[in-house]
């Protein structure tokens, strides 16, 4: 295609005539080349005029060839108009078609978000969505190793009812070693997307203090990364904190779990619990059955639960509930959990939001826990002690996708929960030894409502059993994380003066009231 304004007229006064050349990088459009043309014309022609009025018959001359050169200029101009006209229409046709593929990559763009990078000493983080919208509410979700139910939690995170403009989720790749690094680029969500991953493990604690601090939401959700949440689980979590600052709300109590993959280190019990719930549905049935045909060809996860299962609820069919908090005691103290003695354990960091000023009061999570455990309980001790009211709202409930269960978690678990009672050792923490002996929380509550009430009512008595009685409770975690045998917490010799006061005030606990209390004393002082 011919550029027009790449070439220009010039005049040769030698012959009178006009000729087209091409331009060596000159800026001028056509428009200025003819502009500058007909300026020289009349510049000649006022010339012409004057050696006319001074030469007498010597202008005619002139004259006549200045006529016959604007003759065939005009001709000249004539027979390039057609000439003008196409060239003209090309660069038209040609912007035409930038400006058809320009609108093509803007949607591009608006399909393939940008993503913004950081690169951090301990972590790299990307933003897909970087819009300037104010963020309400920030989801927080750890993961490792657990790529294929993250990228169905963040599908389900993807059709919340809440402004999607309004909320942002961050996810935060504990250095997995499996496939999640590819979320980011295979994930097409409608929220303000944070993807960081670590250089380098660090733990439950210290990635989700690295993901409150980029945070850009005043209420704050904990949400583990396989958990699947329904459309209304925002919203429901969000409604709460609307009126009141000083919240945590939790659905974890109200745990609801769902087979979406079929692992390869499922345990038996796992195994055994989905055969069942396969055959709430052909589909699944068939699927499973395949599954036990061909698994000895794979070692890959077997999918179950699709996107569009996930739309129609069909998953369901796999989901099964497990009340264990609730089961426990929980459910006689209501929503609000009025006059329970140990809130603090609704803050389960699976599924529990809390406004972020009230963490900047009560500090962040401990660090020093690594592994599996109780440093969410940990936290919510602290933020119990400053006064926040805990909720517990069925409606906020999550799907927790299932998956092996590693055997060092019991061991973590031990490990952490030693450096809670380190932490805090007072009595209401140190009473959750007694979980050990699998006595509900129910239990818990009432044995300390009664040691609470043995300390009001009789101030200078029972001494020695109270102390034996807090040092037993420490022991057990103490030997748990040693790997020791739980027995002789309280170990005297049989006539000292201390077992045998023991023993005595032992004896008068159930006549003045405390049952509960002399219950949980016998069943850990005669291990």
């Amino acid at each position: 295609m011919i550029k027009i304004d790449s070439y220009k007229y010039y005049y040769n006064p030698e012959d009178g005539k006009y000729y087209i050349r091409k331009k060596k990088n000159s800026p001028h459009s056509l428009k200025k080349l003819k502009d500058k043309l007909n300026k020289s014309k009349d510049k000649k022609d006022r010339k012409d005029k004057t050696r006319k009025g001074n030469k007498g018959n010597r202008s005619g001359d002139a004259t006549n060839k200045v006529n016959k050169s604007h003759d065939r200029a005009n001709t000249v101009n004539e027979m390039n108009k057609p000439h003008d006209r196409a060239n003209t229409a090309n660069e038209m046709n040609k912007f035409h078609d930038k400006a058809e593929t320009a609108n093509e990559m803007n949607k591009l763009d608006e399909k393939m978000s940008k993503v913004d990078q950081t690169d951090h000493s301990l972590y790299k983080m990307s933003i897909k969505n970087n819009h300037k919208h104010p963020i309400k509410v920030s989801i927080i979700m750890p993961t490792y190793n657990k790529y294929h139910q993250t990228s169905l939690s963040l599908y389900g995170l993807s059709k919340q009812t809440f402004s999607h403009a309004e909320y942002e989720v961050i996810l935060i790749d504990d250095a997995s070693s499996d496939n999640t690094s590819d979320i980011l680029k295979e994930v097409d969500v409608p929220f303000k997307f944070k993807y960081i991953q670590m250089k380098q493990n660090k733990g439950r604690s210290s990635v989700r203090n690295i993901g409150i601090n980029h945070a850009e939401g005043d209420l704050l959700i904990f949400l583990d990364g396989e958990m699947l949440a329904p459309p209304s689980f925002i919203e429901n979590h969000y409604k709460h904190h609307m009126h009141e600052s000083n919240l945590v709300v939790t659905g974890a109590m109200h745990y609801e779990g769902v087979y979406t993959f079929i692992m390869p280190d499922y345990n038996e019990d796992q195994m055994a619990h989905l055969k069942e719930l396969v055959n709430n549905d052909a589909e699944y049935r068939r699927l499973y059955e395949n599954y036990e045909q061909t698994k000895q060809h794979s070692n890959g996860p077997c999918p179950l639960v699709t996107k569009e299962d996930i739309d129609t609820n069909r998953f369901q069919r796999l989901s099964f509930p497990n009340r264990y908090f609730l089961n426990s005691g929980l459910k006689h103290f209501g929503e609000r959990l009025e006059g329970f003695t140990l809130p603090y354990i609704a803050f389960l960091s699976g599924n529990v939001s809390v406004r972020k000023a009230q963490l900047k009061k009560s500090g962040y999570f401990d660090e020093t826990f690594v592994g599996y455990g109780a440093e969410d309980w940990e936290l919510g001790y602290r933020l119990y002690k400053n006064g926040v009211q805990f909720v517990l709202d069925p409606s906020t409930v999550a799907y927790h996708q299932e998956h092996g269960i590693s055997k060092r978690k019991v061991k973590e678990q031990w490990g952490n929960h030693y450096r809670f009672v380190k932490k805090h050792p007072n009595i209401d923490v140190l009473i959750l030894s007694l979980e050990w002996k699998e006595l509900p929380f129910m239990h818990m509550h009432q044995t300390l409502v009664e040691y609470n009430q043995l300390e009001e009512r009789f101030p200078d008595e029972y001494n020695e059993l109270k102390h034996a009685f807090r040092v037993m409770l420490f022991r057990i975690i103490e030997y748990l994380n040693n790997g020791q045998p739980v027995t002789k917490l309280y170990d005297l010799p049989g006539g000292s003066e201390e077992r045998i006061k023991i023993h005595q005030q032992f004896e008068t606990l159930r006549p003045r009231g405390f049952d509960y209390l002399a219950s949980s004393f016998e069943q850990i002082y005669y291990l």
